[in-house]
């Protein structure tokens, strides 16, 4: 169950795999993990850590709710 806060890429997409995503699949200058019709961009932030509001953004591409997350 990730935490809603900063969070490593690798997790990002261990829980978004636990969501049914599929990937992370080459897109040009970043990754994308891909369920059903929608594809959501993984990103690749310089820093260690992905933050909360780049998580809120990305969740929000996913269309993955906050609740939803955390159960995840």
């Amino acid at each position: 169950m990730p935490n809603w806060g900063p969070i490593k890429r690798r997790e990002l997409i261990a829980a978004l795999r636990r969501l049914g995503f599929d990937g992370p699949y080459s897109g040009g200058k970043h990754q994308i993990m891909v369920r059903g019709g929608r594809s959501v961009v993984v990103p690749n932030p310089p820093s260690a850590e992905i933050g909360i509001q780049l998580l809120a953004r990305v969740l929000r591409q996913a269309g993955v709710g906050r609740e939803e997350w955390e159960n995840a």
